[in-house]
């Protein structure tokens, strides 16, 4: 069988019942690590240029994909704001759900094992500067805030509720004014990325010992 022949054996078309071979998309694996690099350039692009002046395309090129990738996992720039807070905000208080308690622990020892670690980094990862950019641009973008508090807030509002509940019954609290207003235990975290982002970045709070101050008035440890 010479070559012609071969050739145009390889291009005649298929038979009836063949079945046509399909392109694999990419594996799940893939779209994740794709995902997580979008949300990490855009993190960088957003504490960068801000909400206002961040690109998509930039964050493209960030991330060392086509300009054309972000928008296939963030129809908009707004959905993209959304999936960093998600991902790469929120995602750093996971371990304070009540879920993750552990049997007989005392809700002091849970928040300062999961919350008061998460406060450690809470300057060098970019998260205070996700909540300033909120508190900037969130009056010409109220997308921001509502994503903020949706995504953010809300959720660790809720947990901290449930934990005072807990830790009302098991006699770490005394009264009941945590349980009315759980926001009291973050009231701390916000001061310290006011201060350091507005009112004197020159000499920045420690906003992890803000927190463990306030905590062990809170909750003291036992």
């Amino acid at each position: 069988m010479n070559a012609t022949t071969q050739n145009s054996r390889a291009d005649a078309p298929t038979c009836a019942g063949d079945k046509p071979t399909r392109a694999r998309g990419p594996s799940p694996e893939k779209t994740i690590q794709t995902r997580r690099a979008i949300t990490t350039a855009a993190l960088s692009e957003f504490l960068e240029k801000g909400f206002a002046n961040a690109i998509m395309e930039n964050v493209a090129k960030r991330a060392g994909v086509a300009k054309g990738t972000p928008y296939r996992y963030f129809a908009t720039k707004e959905a993209l704001f959304e999936g960093v807070v998600r991902e790469e905000i929120a995602g750093a208080f996971v371990d304070v759900n009540p879920a993750n308690r552990a049997p007989g622990e005392p809700v002091g020892a849970f928040l300062r094992r999961t919350m008061l670690v998460a406060m450690r980094d809470i300057e060098t990862k970019g998260r205070a500067s996700i909540a300033r950019l909120v508190l900037a641009e969130g009056g010409r973008f109220p997308a921001l805030v509502d994503i903020y508090r949706r995504e953010m807030i809300e959720p660790l509002v809720a947990q901290i509720r449930e934990l005072a509940i807990a830790a009302q019954a098991n006699g770490e609290l005394s009264g009941d004014r945590l349980v009315n207003y759980p926001q009291l235990l973050i009231a701390p975290i916000w001061y310290g990325i006011i201060y350091n982002g507005v009112l004197d970045p020159t000499h920045p709070q420690n906003i992890a010992d803000l927190f463990e101050a306030h905590l062990d008035m809170v909750l003291p440890r036992k």
